[in-house]
């Protein structure tokens, strides 16, 4: 079973999420990793130590901004160079927009909020929670290649000190994938762990009064990291 992972990458990282389900993915067979962008041919050997066997490296400035677009026009060229059964995503807001672009592209079926991917029977079977994480549905495809979107978090990430053949990709772009520019990019400066990795969440609401009352989930969140 040939799986590709969209590996999203910040801050000249890729995400633990991106390595969680590249993890996942070579614990059901091969699996290849793709990586996106501009100036990203040093993430490879990353992605080749966390499981990936064959890394697509698309180094192209159209990438450079975190734009889904020009994204779906290069993934859905890999797609079809490496005949990838699975097409597999951590959820976030611009991997969610990838996948939703590239099943319209090649005419995929996207199964979404996934926990967990199994093998049953030769077929991928996607498990995701429904009536509000009551009970877990079992989820398939009717063609290939199928695509998923993995729940933030589910997977965590597995060095296995293994190394990767790198294929670096030319891709050409739709002219209407490259109208849209990025105006500005802001980042909220934040302390402390993000929620996607936090294992303890503290929260509050109306209880709390005013705004000075998060003063007491901060302290009881800061008490935890202690």
């Amino acid at each position: 079973m040939r799986s590709l992972v969209f590996c999203e990458h910040h801050g000249g990282e890729l995400t633990k999420g991106s390595l969680g389900v590249l993890a996942k993915a070579a614990s059901l067979g091969e699996a290849a990793a793709v990586i996106l962008g501009s100036g990203v041919g040093g993430l490879a050997d990353v992605a080749g130590r966390h499981g990936a066997t064959t890394v697509y490296v698309v180094d192209d400035p159209a990438l450079e901004s975190p734009l889904p677009q020009p994204r779906v026009d290069a993934l859905a060229a890999v797609v079809e160079r490496a005949g990838a059964e699975n097409v597999l995503f951590a959820a976030s807001v611009l991997a969610a927009d990838v996948a939703a672009g590239l099943a319209a592209r090649i005419e995929a079926g996207l199964n979404w909020d996934v926990t967990d991917l199994v093998v049953e029977g030769g077929e991928l079977v996607a498990k995701r929670p429904a009536l509000g994480d009551t009970v877990l549905v079992d989820c398939g495809w009717t063609s290939t290649p199928r695509l998923a979107l993995v729940r933030s978090g589910t997977f965590d990430p597995v060095e296995t000190g293994g190394s990767a053949q790198v294929e670096e990709v030319a891709v050409s772009f739709e002219d209407f994938s490259t109208r849209a520019q990025l105006v500005e990019h802001t980042f909220e400066e934040s302390t402390g762990p993000s929620i996607e990795e936090a294992e303890v969440i503290v929260a509050g609401g109306r209880g709390l009064g005013a705004p000075e009352g998060f003063a007491l989930c901060e302290d009881l969140a800061a008490a935890r990291l202690e």
